[in-house]
């Protein structure tokens, strides 16, 4: 059984940092890449960051340059380092896995999902 757990999120002031921990069970690393995506009320779901089995990473250009996605295979666990963070960042932010998908707007079709870590950017 696949799981995900995501953990990490919290309160912070506009311009601080977080790092969110994706921890993964029930699959095979090498056959899928690892995203985050996140959702603000009212707001539909949207692709942040992913990183592929090959460590082919993707961001977003709401967070390109202040986001650092990156994973640890031996320990099954991604990470999301998220730095100036702004109050447009505020959201749940999930974790997911799946396989690269080249041809839609987020480079990753998703199979399976966290339940998710609230982050919450106050100004």
């Amino acid at each position: 059984e696949v799981q995900l757990v995501e953990s990490g999120g919290g309160l912070v002031q506009t311009g601080g940092s977080l790092r969110l921990s994706c921890e993964a069970s029930g699959f095979t690393y090498d056959d899928y890449a690892v995203g985050w995506f996140r959702q603000a009320p009212g707001k539909e779901r949207e692709g942040v960051s992913c990183i592929g089995s090959d460590d082919t990473v993707y961001y977003s250009n709401a967070v390109r340059g202040r986001f650092t996605i990156s994973s640890d295979k031996s320990k099954n666990m991604v990470y999301l380092q998220m730095n100036d963070l702004k109050p447009e960042d505020t959201a749940v932010y999930f974790c997911a896995i799946g396989v690269p998908d080249y041809g839609g707007a987020f480079p990753l079709r998703v199979d399976y999902w966290g339940k998710g870590t609230q982050v919450t950017v106050s100004s």
